[in-house]
């Protein structure tokens, strides 16, 4: 369970750890703690947001700290240090940690219980660590040493730059096959990009500044660093007339997952506007009844709890394409996710097993789970695992959409705003409560007979609840 390694008898190093869901990097939103605080055993030191988001990570050891290794904001690889603690403050006689042995780099003892070899993690062990190592480099031009310092300030957001380490030799650049990867996705060369990183390692927001179009539009001019790094003043201060916000964490996730969805599972959507005014009363109904207390009660409770019946009347539906085998994976439980917007971006927690729970416990899943994703708090665990999805679009007011699937899943349908609108009850035009849903579905799995089949039956028991018994 922990992830650390023990460079003396006095300094242990905290390395970042693998959150699980097999991510490879999260970014720092927040230290709890500064150099010299002391810290204990289990003690929260900070809150990293990895791709699917936000974990607080404790420290499994006690100290005073001695160093931060990143900054705020700064996206750190499953496996760096991140934090360096004294164990035995107050030592006069402890070695140093690393200038005793200058010609050779100090070999890391991990504690006898972990694997030799593997880097520990909080969830089970990671891969093993390569044998390779660097030897020191000679420090840089002094010409290429301002340019650097010139981007890792833009890239902190200060006036100055922040202390960077010296450039590579000429040769192969040194970065991470994460780094070298995101370079092949944008084109870019790393030979023409500006490390930043420990040991002239170049980082992913060197790769991201090198994409930016005011560093393409400058690249010939190298030698000047403030025309590289600073856009353009505004003729007015304070009315900039663009904001660049970094692609990274939640967001980064979402984007990536969309266009692979969107790209990968044809998509097909149908829609069908319903009178919902029995519906409405059902919910007004429940929210005085005291089995349901303690637990909200709203119209998605019943929402989701007609996509479950549908979905039990045409189980085909709740299925997965594995493209590597070639099969359709048929599901025999529901994960039901539900689309969630937080500070962070668009979330999609799924509630395990719904298919299995009570309607009291299902009110109580829903409200349990939207807490927690609002509050930031959402594990990598509850999000993984969704079979089909709910997003609830008329929230906003919107009248209904054309929903993404969630990756892996079959189908999510979208639920627009309920208003007040004239339509035909009994031979007469009334004022109802009208609503209009949109169901998508991958047409790989899910052909247009099964997918109108599963709209009509959702349809059919928000009009007349009381099929949510006589179908169940």
């Amino acid at each position: 369970m922990t992830t650390m390694t023990q460079t003396s008898a006095r300094f242990r190093e905290f390395k970042m750890p693998d959150v699980g869901e097999g991510l490879t990097e999260a970014e720092i939103l927040k230290w709890f703690v500064q150099p010299g605080d002391t810290v204990t055993d289990g003690q929260v030191v900070c809150e990293v947001e990895t791709a699917k988001a936000a974990v607080e990570l404790p420290i499994p050891f006690d100290g005073v700290v001695h160093e931060l290794r990143f900054a705020e904001g700064t996206t750190v690889d499953v496996g760096e240090v991140i934090i360096t603690v004294d164990v035995a403050p107050g030592s006069e006689d402890a070695p140093a940690p690393a200038a005793a042995a200058p010609a050779q780099e100090p070999v890391e003892a991990a504690p006898a219980e972990e694997p030799k070899g593997r880097t520990p993690v909080l969830v089970g062990y990671g891969v093993a660590e390569s044998s390779t190592k660097r030897r020191p480099r000679k420090g840089a031009a002094p010409e290429a040493a301002a340019v650097a310092a010139a981007v890792q300030a833009e890239l902190n957001g200060h006036g100055s730059a922040a202390p960077v380490a010296d450039a590579p030799p000429v040769g192969r650049p040194l970065a991470k096959p994460p780094v070298r990867k995101l370079a092949k996705d944008l084109g870019i060369d790393l030979a023409t990009v500006v490390p930043t990183g420990k040991d002239g390692i170049i980082t992913r927001e060197d790769v991201h500044a090198a994409a930016a179009p005011v560093a393409a539009a400058v690249a010939p001019e190298a030698a000047e660093p403030v025309a590289v790094s600073v856009p353009e003043t505004p003729a007015t201060v304070g009315s900039a007339r663009e904001t660049r916000i970094p692609v990274k964490g939640v967001r980064k996730a979402i984007a990536q997952a969309m266009v692979g969805s969107a790209f990968t599972a044809p998509h097909v959507t149908e829609f069908v506007t319903v009178d919902v005014t029995r519906t409405m009363k059902l919910v007004a109904e429940l929210k005085e009844d005291k089995g349901m207390a303690g637990v909200r009660v709203n119209p998605l409770l019943i929402i989701a709890k007609a996509l479950l019946v549908a979905i039990k009347r045409n189980p085909e539906v709740n299925a997965a394409w594995d493209e590597t085998n070639q099969e359709i994976v048929q599901k025999h439980y529901v994960n039901l996710g539900i689309a969630a917007a937080t500070p962070r971006g668009l979330i999609v927690p799924n509630i395990k097993d719904a298919h299995d729970k009570t309607l009291p416990q299902l009110a109580a899943a829903l409200g349990e789970l939207v807490a927690t994703a609002r509050d930031g708090k959402t594990s990598p665990a509850a999000m993984a695992g969704g079979t089909v999805t709910i997003t609830n679009v008329g929230v906003f007011g919107v009248d209904t959409g054309t929903p993404i699937l969630n990756p892996g899943e079959s189908a999510i349908l979208a639920v627009g705003a309920i208003k007040l609108q004239p339509w035909v009850h009994k031979g007469k035009v009334k004022p109802r409560q009208v609503t209009t849903l949109a169901l998508s579905f991958d047409h790989r799995l899910v052909d247009g007979e099964l997918g109108s089949k599963v709209l009509a039956d959702v349809a059919a028991i928000l009009e007349q609840p009381k099929r949510l018994i006589t179908w169940a």
